[in-house]
């Protein structure tokens, strides 16, 4: 089967949980921390015969809170905002799909979804230490207090699609 490489871009907040939870899943060949319009992304490689968009965003919307506008616990502003941005016309489509699907049948308990949704225009690299910041800073109080209860929820929820 060849390999179908695809980019996915997730803004869910700090892109040091984002990266720490999507580095974990099988599929996933490379998650670079950046910024898109001023706010913290993660940039997914993923092999799409192996990991669907779809349970890409799955684990995107279980392990953030999309409900809470330009916030994510205690960092607060627009750079932390919830967003998709989108690589192709078919995310966008499975995207709102996913997020009218998510709404009706399961409500976020906060509120309605706040998960901007727009196409990806420029995507810039965060600076080095950013990059692979919770395997390189474990004992961290952030990475302890935040970053390990979003990888046990991972680990919990979704051990189907881990490495």
């Amino acid at each position: 089967m060849k390999t179908q490489k695809e980019i996915a871009v997730f803004g869910g907040g700090c892109f040091w949980c984002g990266e720490a939870v999507f580095t974990r899943l099988r599929g996933v060949a490379k998650v670079t921390s950046g910024y898109v319009e001023r706010a913290e992304v993660i940039r997914v490689e993923y092999n799409s015969n192996i990991i669907t968009f779809e349970q890409l965003m799955s684990v995107f919307f279980s392990t953030h809170d999309p409900t809470t506008l330009n916030r994510q616990g205690s960092d607060v502003g627009t750079e932390y905002r919830s967003a998709i941005f989108y690589t192709t016309e078919e995310q966008r489509k499975e995207a709102e799909k996913f997020m009218k699907k998510l709404e009706e049948e399961n409500p976020p308990s906060g509120g309605p979804i706040v998960t901007e949704l727009k196409p990806l225009t420029n995507f810039y690299e965060a600076e080095s230490y950013h990059q692979q910041y919770y395997e390189n800073n474990k004992q961290a109080p952030y990475c302890q207090l935040v970053i390990n209860p979003k990888i046990q929820k991972l680990q919990k929820q979704y051990s189907h699609l881990l490495k």
